[in-house]
């Protein structure tokens, strides 16, 4: 069973409608679903022939010649056995094509589904991405998806051909003799509950023992990762005495599992045997007065093995159902959040050149699901920014500063149409943003992260992501314009380096100089920039400090700027306080008015001089 991750609400779906809107989202394992299942129908048709076939034999395999002996019919018999293998080979025919039809079929289906579920995280509002675990929504793609898949690849299976075995047994059974056949049903009813009580019991056992299981690998890996600290406080002792306590822990409950599962499997067989005693008792008794024949009583016989073999199986079919289902609703979930921000019905294009940013009387607020049934008006005293206002020229470069919590990140979020306001309207070059194209808007407007995302491959094609089609002598010249060339020649391979898998190669200013040459690459007409807030070096500072003159020259800039010698260099400072926009004008305005920005920059120097 595949462990998940909670955290996530799975809908209002009971476990018919999940599986009902599941089919309806993946229409491929509809698809030929009837001939699938007459298929198995077939299958397991053939398995029900032999035993009919035996008690035929048992019946008619002998007469009696002129003299009173009996004498076997030679002929006969080897035709029943020839029909038996012929019916053999038709249904493992069948039930192999029912299986690969259905294993073929339900992986199409999941992995559209797969697409489907990426496609649309990557469409949720930033509301929703805010208010999901990330790993909650990877988990959704990843392990909720392979329960599905484990259980198309068993369960499924088990539904459509097993299932199919006990409608057709039973059937025969009723046919042979329908008082021998409500003993066997009778009897297979309490084994089911009994193998059912112990199943959960065992699935507990198991689930306990792989979170033992992962509390151990924590503990070993503390041991190991942090040996250097454990060694350097003498609390080797401690650590290795919690590693130990894990390792028994882990085993106690490996073995309990163990036991149940020992206590579950012979449980079958004893049923089996009560059940075919039962039969044999009562068909004795009925006997051929009651028109029951040997051969009758032995095929009936066989039928009850062939009727008891899936009950076992479908304890544990049932669980992982039960998983499946779970699983299927968390996806269920994910779909059903909201995309945004929505795309314009009627799209306006952006005037070409250089454009303004309007930001007009904008409210927002991280609403999660829950507030989203409350007005907006209730929402304002959580809002984030609140009536936040200002005008940005074409090609004016302004920074964006305020203390932790205050809004600015959020504002360039904003600005980028990562989500919409709650209240107000941003407008770039006279244009709505919620008017504007999103592939329009992204060609026009770039952003640099706070912390850059490289991707597990050299510089140059991590500069290349933001525009697949450039060359590397355009590369060569975004290098030289944005006067990092001293960087990259300091580099192992130059634009060939691996950065590592998240840039871990290089540092972090050096994964902020990558994102600069991306965003010059891209050549975006408004550049928002949400640097980064860890220390860089002198040297790496200079440069991402000179980068970011180049690439902002001719363009309209928004530096939600963290280090204020940021904000000294821009033409113009928004000081955001607690989502409000308290200050607006340049550097030395600002330091004169001894105000909020005032009393930042009076911070920031202290501390960079303590530093």
């Amino acid at each position: 069973m595949t462990d998940t991750v909670v955290g996530e609400p799975s809908g209002p779906y009971s476990a018919t409608t999940a599986i009902g809107r599941g089919l309806e989202e993946a229409p491929v394992l509809r698809q030929g679903l009837g001939v699938t299942w007459l298929l198995a129908a077939v299958g397991a048709g053939g398995r029900v022939v032999v035993p009919v076939l035996i008690q035929q034999a048992i019946d008619n395999g002998m007469d009696i010649d002129a003299t009173g002996s009996e004498r076997v019919r030679m002929g006969f018999i080897v035709g029943c056995a020839l029909v038996a293998m012929g019916a053999l080979a038709i249904a493992a025919v069948c039930q192999r094509t029912a299986v690969v039809r259905l294993g073929t079929r339900s992986e199409q289906a999941l992995s559209d589904l797969r697409t489907r579920l990426i496609e649309h995280i990557h469409r949720i509002s930033l509301a929703d991405h805010n208010d999901e675990r990330r790993g909650a929504l990877v988990a959704r793609v990843t392990s909720d998806i392979e329960t599905l898949s484990n259980f198309f690849r068993w369960g499924g299976l088990a539904w459509l051909i097993d299932g199919t075995l006990m409608v057709i047994v039973a059937s025969v059974m009723l046919a042979y003799n329908w008082f021998l056949a409500l003993i066997a049903i009778g009897i297979s009813i309490p084994l089911f509950f009994v193998l059912r009580l112990v199943q959960r019991h065992l699935v507990t056992a198991y689930d306990r023992a792989r979170r033992r299981n992962g509390d151990m690998l924590a503990s070993i890996s503390e041991l190991v990762t942090g040996a250097e600290t454990i060694r350097a406080y003498g609390a080797g002792g401690m650590f290795a005495a919690r590693a130990k306590g894990a390792v028994r822990q882990r085993a106690d409950a490996q073995i309990r599992g163990n036991m149940i599962g020992a206590f579950l499997f012979p449980l079958g067989e004893v049923f089996s045997v009560i059940t075919i005693a039962a039969i044999v008792t009562a068909g004795v008794l009925i006997g051929p007065a009651g028109g029951l024949t040997s051969g009758a009583l032995v095929g009936f016989i066989f039928l009850t093995y062939r009727y008891l073999e899936p009950i076992a199986e479908f304890t544990e079919v049932l669980d992982q159902t039960q998983t499946a289902v779970s699983g299927l609703r968390r996806v269920l979930g994910v779909l059903d959040m909201p995309v945004g921000p929505p795309a314009p019905q009627q799209p306006q294009h952006l005037p070409p050149g250089r454009v303004s940013i309007d930001i007009d009387d904008v409210t927002f607020s991280y609403r999660s699901r829950a507030d989203r049934a409350l007005a907006d008006d209730a929402l304002f005293e959580s809002a984030v920014l609140e009536r936040v206002s200002a005008f940005i020229p074409a090609g004016q470069q302004v920074a964006v500063v305020g203390a932790t919590g205050s809004g600015k990140t959020t504002l360039g979020r904003l600005i980028a149409r990562f989500a919409d306001p709650i209240t107000g309207q941003i407008r770039v070059g006279g244009v709505p943003l919620s008017q504007i194209d999103n592939t329009e808007l992204r060609r026009r407007l770039v952003v640099v992260a706070q912390e850059p995302f490289l991707f597990d491959d050299t510089v140059a094609e991590n500069i290349r992501f933001a525009r697949p089609e450039a060359t590397r002598a355009e590369i060569e010249r975004i290098v030289d314009l944005l006067d990092v060339r001293d960087w990259l020649d300091g580099l192992t391979d130059g634009l060939d380096t691996s950065v590592g898998e998240r840039g871990e190669s290089l540092s972090a200013g050096e994964r902020q100089l990558v994102a600069l040459l991306r965003a010059g690459v891209a050549d975006p007409d408004v550049l928002v920039l949400d640097e980064a807030t860890s220390s860089v070096d002198a040297l790496t500072e200079v440069r991402i400090s000179r980068a970011l003159t180049h690439l902002a020259e001719g363009r309209t800039s928004i530096a939600i700027a963290h280090r204020l010698s940021t904000a000294a260099r821009a033409d113009r400072v928004l000081v955001l306080h607690e989502g409000r926009l308290v200050e607006d004008g340049h550097h030395d305005e600002l330091i004169g008015a001894g105000g909020t920005y005032a009393r930042l920059y009076d911070a920031w120097l202290s501390a960079t001089s303590a530093s």
